[in-house]
């Protein structure tokens, strides 16, 4: 009866872990080589890139006559009263001042017309990645970009999620 019993535990812890026991499936996908090949991402970039040289020359514009109303303040300062040098160099100050405000502005800018215009990318990707970890019975997808992975001992999904998103 003692034996019994004993054999009645175990086949019953036995099967208790056995039910509580999930199968885990891992697969992984670099994100940067998914981006790379998401449909408007180069337009985007495009749309960055015209946007941060007009800012540039801008910027650039702003340095030149800066440079300048130094060049003219330094040629005739000994020209000057000290009323019109306090106010050349207030001037000079202010202007300073703006460029360096347009600078901080335009990074701004720049960042935020960044996100605007990824996030729709971004967020496309990664509904594809979890509909194929769904579809595809995945547990955890990690992102080989990101150096997270240890071991690339999972399936890379990179392929199902391009089949997925419809590119090559």
């Amino acid at each position: 009866m003692k034996k019994t019993c004993i054999v009645i535990a175990i086949a019953l812890m036995s099967l208790g872990t056995a039910f509580a026991q999930k199968t885990v499936k891992l697969g992984h996908i670099d994100s940067n080589e998914l981006l790379k090949i998401m449909p408007g991402r180069d337009s985007a970039q495009t749309i960055l890139q015209n946007e941060m040289m007009e800012l540039e020359n801008e910027l650039n514009n702003m340095k030149m006559e800066l440079q300048q109303m130094y060049n003219d303040y330094v040629a005739k300062e000994s020209q000057m009263s000290d009323l019109i040098k306090q106010t050349k160099q207030k001037d000079l100050q202010d202007k300073g001042a703006r460029l360096e405000e347009f600078r901080e502005m335009a990074q701004q800018r720049l960042q935020e017309r960044e996100k605007a215009l990824l996030t729709p990318i971004i967020d496309k990707a990664k509904q594809a990645i979890r509909d194929v970890a769904k579809e595809n019975g995945y547990t955890y997808i990690f992102d080989s970009a990101v150096g997270v992975t240890l071991y690339e001992g999972g399936d890379d999904i990179l392929p199902l999620v391009k089949k997925k998103l419809g590119l090559n």
